[in-house]
């Protein structure tokens, strides 16, 4: 946490001789965050979202409005009487620092006082001045200060300041979860805490007042913070980097371990459970292991009031913990192979802005861990293990994955050789490591002393692997299938395959449309379809329509007086809101042959986006160009021992793609970058003709290495 006492706006505050309170919270870094974690005294109090857009036409603009205000960069270009094409983008951490001295996640409407070249456009929200109170942050996170709307104004008089001060209701306004947005369109997604009044008298009858606000190709970052939450998958916790897993997205969770468990039964590996911390004597055995590991260790170093004499780790991953039983376990060639998987929780203290699901401290896995007599028997056992990965990708969440080696600068910390699925995110152009699997050779083996006497008498060192699926697995599919509206779920991992809403009005009352609803519900469970009846009497059918598509069930059951009068029944299909009556006799049988249709049809739709997003490239010249397109790019590569060209290449595309955008540098706390890295070299090669160079040494090449820019 900050030092107030010598925050230099709560400074200015003092100086000024203005009224205001300033008190400390848990760091938030979105204005999402603060409405969950901070809660503020009435309805006569708001928080305040802070955007800081960069349009290269028009300057820079710092936008601060209340949480319930909706507004998109088109009707701001209107109302500011902007000429010409208005393409604002969020600004990067360095322009922010240059300009505010503030980070982002950090900033707040006194930051403008920050802006000694006088270029940042301020627009203030109108209907701030409708408040008693404003909360917003002082350039840290971890406090607000707490103002009165004139004693805003009087610090922006005082400062030499002058906003622009606009009224976003004066310009068209798109209903939550009503008609179809423009590029661009922000939409109020809080949760209705803080719903302003004209929002709440613009609302349709049947709206959720809960839809997104922002469009998937506009801001991808914001839309996936804003599918998460409102889609009810995560809520956000008061400790940054951890988040609660509310049921929707943890019956994802259920149902890939569930499938998993089956196929590690075919593959003879037993479930176990070993404990969550590791003595840093063992944690640090293996050399190459705990330096690839060290900047994201946490540790444990009291005990109440008490210091341990040595600090213990939280795992980061439990080879070093397991593998001491496994020498114990192990003395003859009859007690391989060992062959064991435990699913549990891990630590990872990233200091990147986290993400959910993607990058956070703590997050769920299955790890596997085995040991074998032979290095061929080792090497079968991580191919079937990836093999496992590229099956949850494609068979059950529809994402179709690229398997291949990792290089040797990205393999494993302490293995011999690393394989790993990597997927393709269209709406970021961004690749995303899905899964690993790792021949860990000896090396652990030597380390941990897990020898056995082999059918001849003789000592030999086991050879190990260890492979793991995490929970980044979800995050993945939201941001391949979900749209606009939300989530688009695959049917074999959606926690409901279809929903039965009755459509409930003077000519249909629910006790007439219950036995019918029921009736179809019990069908469709008989056939192990997970389905519900949506049966609440105090929403009505728009916004039961708008809920469940925004939870993204796969298939939608209307019935209407006219269904029940013709024994048939409306389905809705979700990913592409194809719409037919059929009829109710049989509707079960129909329904499971519907969603095996669902399943292979988003696959193919996701399979297509990736595949017109990987381009061949032989000449530097084409790479950079092709990142910018957003694809992927394949190019031949000397690969082996030559790692300083891995470096160099992602030194110098990070270098062309900020010139080709005209920016200066990159935040250095985000996680993303506009570098390239290599994602794997991929198992199934084109033909490599004599004489091919590799793309960046010109060297001989001796493969096809497939680049990204990646999360």
């Amino acid at each position: 946490m900050g030092d107030l006492a010598d925050n230099a706006l709560i400074k200015k505050l003092n100086e000024f001789g203005l009224k205001h309170e300033v008190y400390s919270h848990a760091a938030c870094m979105t204005a999402d965050e603060l409405v969950a974690n901070v809660p503020l005294g009435s309805d006569k109090e708001t928080h305040t979202k802070n955007l800081f857009f960069k349009d290269k036409k028009h300057g820079i603009f710092l936008v601060t409005h209340a949480t319930a205000t909706t507004f998109n960069t088109k009707q701001l270009g209107a109302l500011l009487k902007l000429e010409g094409k208005v393409n604002m983008r969020l600004a990067d951490g360095a322009t922010l620092d240059k300009h505010l001295k503030a980070k982002p996640g950090h900033v707040g409407p006194l930051c403008i006082v920050n802006d000694e070249s006088n270029e940042v456009k301020f627009i203030l929200d109108k209907a701030l001045m409708d408040y008693e109170v404003i909360h917003s942050h002082p350039a840290q996170n971890d406090a607000s200060v707490k103002l009165a709307p004139s004693v805003l104004q009087e610090f922006m008089t005082k400062a030499g300041v002058e906003p622009i001060i606009v009224d976003f209701t004066a310009a068209p306004q798109v209903p939550a979860g009503g008609a179809p947005q423009q590029k661009g369109e922000k939409k109020q997604g809080g949760g209705g805490k803080q719903q302003s009044k004209q929002n709440k008298k613009s609302a349709k009858k049947g709206d959720t007042l809960l839809a997104l606000q922002w469009k998937k190709e506009e801001n991808f970052p914001m839309w996936y913070s804003d599918v998460i939450v409102l889609s009810e998958m995560i809520s956000y916790y008061d400790i940054s980097g951890c988040y609660i897993l509310r049921p929707w997205s943890y019956k994802i969770w259920d149902l890939i371990q569930q499938w998993f468990n089956e196929q590690l039964l075919d593959l003879d590996v037993e479930n176990c459970y070993f404990p969550l911390f590791v003595s840093q004597d063992r944690l640090e055995k293996e050399k190459d292991h705990v330096e690839g590991f060290a900047p994201e260790v946490a540790w444990v170093t009291k005990s109440g009031e008490t210091e341990l004499a040595q600090q213990i780790a939280i795992r980061p991953t439990s080879e070093t913990i397991m593998y001491p039983a496994f020498s114990d376990w192990i003395k003859s060639h009859r007690d391989l192979p060992l062959k064991l998987n435990q699913w549990s929780n891990v630590v990872r203290w990233e200091f990147k802005d986290p993400t959910p699901f993607l990058r956070s401290r703590e997050f769920l896995w299955q790890e596997g861990h085995t040991a074998h007599a032979t290095y061929e028997d080792a090497d079968k056992m991580v191919m079937q293990a990836l093999d496992l990965y590229k099956q949850v990708y494609q068979d059950l969440l529809c994402v179709p994955v690229v398997p291949g080696y990792k290089t040797e600068k990205e393999k494993f910390a302490g293995g011999h050789m690393t394989t790993t699925v990597e997927a393709y995110i269209a709406g970021s152009g961004r690749a995303i490591q899905g899964a690993t699997s790792h021949n860990l050779g000896q090396n652990f083996g030597k380390m941990f002393d897990i020898k056995f006497q082999d059918e001849k008498g003789e000592t030999k060192i086991a050879w190990q692997t260890s492979w793991g699926l995490t929970t980044r697995t979800i995050g993945v599919m939201v941001m391949v299938h979900g749209d606009d509206k939300g989530l688009v779920m695959p049917p074999k991992v959606s926690p409901l395959q279809a929903v039965i809403v009755p459509i409930i009005s003077k000519k249909l009352t629910g006790e007439t449309a219950d036995p019918y609803c029921k009736a179809i519900l019990k069908d469709l469970r008989k056939l192990g379809i997970r389905a519900k009846y949506d049966d609440r009497a105090m929403y009505n059918p728009g916004w039961k329509y708008n809920h469940w598509e925004q939870k993204g069930v796969p298939i939608r059951i209307e019935v209407g007086p006219m269904d029940i009068e013709k024994k048939q029944t409306r389905i809705v299909i979700r990913h592409n809101g194809e719409k037919m009556d059929l009829p109710v006799e049989g509707l079960g049988s129909v329904i499971a042959t519907k969603l095996e249709e669902i399943q292979k049809t988003m696959f193919e739709k996701a399979l297509k986006a990736r595949d017109e997003h990987i381009a061949k490239v032989t000449e530097w010249k084409d790479f950079v160009p092709n990142l910018e397109l957003n694809n992927l790019v394949l190019t031949p590569w000397c690969g082996g021992e030559h790692q300083d060209w891995e470096e160099w290449v992602k030194k110098t595309s990070r270098e062309e793609s900020l010139k080709a955008r005209g920016e200066e540098g990159e935040d250095e706390r985000t996680a993303t970058s506009v570098a390239a890295k290599t994602l794997c070299i991929p198992f199934d090669q084109p033909e490599l003709p004599e004489g091919t160079k590799c793309i960046a040494s010109g060297l001989p090449a001796t493969c096809w290495c497939l680049w990204g820019r990646s999360y």
